[in-house]
């Protein structure tokens, strides 16, 4: 390697002086230019290693006196707060997981990106706007001017991605750590904001330091990778050959999370009787008033017709605003179409009488589940929550039913007595499954089940869906942007984009034989890692945890 721009040496952090060590020795070198990802699961110690680099751990994380973290030469672990505060942003930028948390909600885009430049240039204003103006029109901002004066708000998700990097890369660090960058993002703006750090990091001969779980992102754009486990780097080389040809049984257990085509397109035969019938729904938002004047209406679904039939899992692919969450929240009637019907039809193919019994056949599980449960309720009683739509249930059989619910998807008992903060990212996820399946729906929305959650505990989930819908026969409507975790899951696909279906068959043919170009387009923007699907590929039981 070239002489190195950041040496990291035996970079061990604590929680409190002499505790437990959260990264136990940690050493890799990075020189100018090139890139280098740090992978491994929630809690492998990765995120916090990167934060040390600024001297940003939260306490009571410290870094071990004998740690070393060397920056073009000098230690910067040892340096006074004062001097470390003109590396930050200068020198060394970083671009956290969630931009909308990392912009300043009360202040324009336009003053958050000058702020840097005050600081450490003492540029005037008009150079200031002018660099900035430079800088969204090379991200292919839209009318830059306007964007000055908005606020982050304003801008979906992938937006304000762009725009934080843009932020960070107007200062030209020379290290860039980017932490999680993309996990949020759908497939299309993924893509999207990797080529910009790319092209941006290249011009710039910026070094990077990717934090991530996602192994195929890392095999596609990332020459070089470390992957930790429990603080420690456990195996380390070039991306093509330690996620190719891996050497520890940790990382080959992160390979073997990696979503896995099912054999044929069911599971297990032709689906049964149509549970939910969607015919020509159209779904609008009205527009905002403002003060004097009203904002467009928006039209979010245009015509859209769907059948999910019972043990049948259909997924609704898309790009983020393409309608798909709209519809699925508006068949469980949380959102009020503008026209057109949704059926929820009995096993005589006839439609429910009473509001109170659809809301207790349809139910869904968020992409969100920390934001979803209540957290002021214990967890047995969140579970228990829609068993009261069922009259005939007294509190012990309530009690029973929760108690064969638990055992279900795989949790003990004992979490009945926990408030949601006590519990994993992937438990909470599993209470949000219990409590929809526990009154035995007909029909199920699973709107990003698995976006926010490592690789090892998206296949435990993806195994219980499977799992859960083996045993009850459920339709399911299974909403995702991610392809590795549709092609796990779904009998067939449908394909949305502004608001209509484009394309709808099943997962084989849509997968392997797409024939709308933005279908194509989906796919060719997809970073799985090559790889061959059994042939016959059986759900196993899922892990508890």
């Amino acid at each position: 390697m070239r002489n190195p721009m950041l040496s990291v040496r035996d970079l061990t952090i604590t929680i409190g002086p002499g505790g437990k060590r959260i990264v136990d020795a940690l050493n890799f070198d990075l020189a100018s230019g090139d890139m280098i990802a740090i992978v491994g699961e929630s809690g492998s110690g990765k995120t916090m290693a990167a934060r040390s680099i600024l001297g940003l751990l939260p306490q009571p994380l410290v870094t071990a006196p004998d740690s070393q973290i060397l920056f073009k030469g000098s230690d910067i672990t040892r340096v006074e707060p004062k001097a470390l505060r003109k590396i930050r942003g200068a020198e060394i930028g970083m671009v956290f997981q969630e931009p909308m948390v990392s912009l300043n909600p009360a202040v324009t885009i336009g003053e958050q990106m000058a702020e840097g430049l005050r600081l450490h240039h003492k540029l005037g204003k008009a150079e200031i706007r002018d660099r900035s103006l430079a800088m969204l029109e090379r991200i292919r901002i839209k009318e830059p001017g306007k964007c000055l004066a908005a606020y982050p708000h304003e801008f979906s998700g992938g937006m304000r991605q762009r725009i934080m990097l843009a932020s960070v890369m107007l200062l030209k660090p020379r290290l860039l750590i980017a932490d999680e960058p993309t996990t949020a993002l759908d497939t299309l703006v993924q893509r999207d904001v990797l080529d910009l750090m790319v092209e941006l990091t290249q011009a710039n001969g910026t070094a990077v330091l990717l934090i991530s779980h996602d192994l195929g992102m890392v095999s596609h754009y990332i020459p070089d990778v470390i992957v930790m486990s429990e603080g420690k780097a456990i195996e380390s080389g070039p991306s093509s050959e330690v996620l190719r040809a891996p050497k520890h049984d940790y990382t080959r257990r992160l390979l073997d999370a990696l979503p896995r085509r099912s054999a044929g397109g069911t599971r297990g035969g032709d689906c049964g009787r149509p549970v939910v019938e969607v015919r020509n729904v159209v779904i609008d938002y009205p527009g905002r008033n403002r003060l004097f004047s009203r904002t467009e209406a928006k039209r979010a679904v245009h015509g859209v017709d769907l059948t999910v039939r019972s043990g049948e899992t259909l997924a609704l692919v898309g790009a983020s605003g393409s309608g798909k969450t709209t519809l699925g929240r508006a068949i469980v009637g949380l959102v009020r179409p503008t026209s057109g019907q949704i059926a929820l039809l009995d096993a005589e193919g006839r439609r429910p009488a009473e509001r109170r019994e659809r809301h207790r056949e349809m139910q869904i599980v968020f992409q969100d589940p920390y934001s979803s449960l209540d957290p002021r309720q214990r967890i047995a009683d969140i579970i228990a929550e829609p068993l009261k739509l069922d009259r005939s249930m007294n509190a012990a059989a309530r009690a029973k039913r929760v108690e064969e619910v638990f055992s279900e998807v795989g949790l003990s008992p004992d979490f009945g007595r926990r408030f949601p903060h006590q519990l994993s990212g992937g438990q909470r996820q599993r209470v949000a499954i219990a409590r929809a399946i526990v009154g035995r729906p007909a029909f199920v929305v699973a709107d990003e089940p698995v976006s926010a959650l490592d690789m090892t505990v998206q296949k435990q989930i993806l195994l219980l869906i499977r799992e859960l819908q083996a045993r009850h026969n459920f339709a399911c409507l299974f909403v995702s942007h991610d392809l590795g975790a549709v092609e796990q899951v779904a009998d067939r696909i449908a394909v949305m984009q502004d608001g209509r279906i484009v394309e709808i068959g099943e997962r084989d043919d849509v997968i392997d034989r797409p024939q709308h170009p933005y279908t194509r387009q989906l796919l060719e923007a997809a970073m799985l890692i090559d790889r061959r699907f059994a042939e016959n590929d059986p759900p196993k039981q899922a892990m508890a945890l």
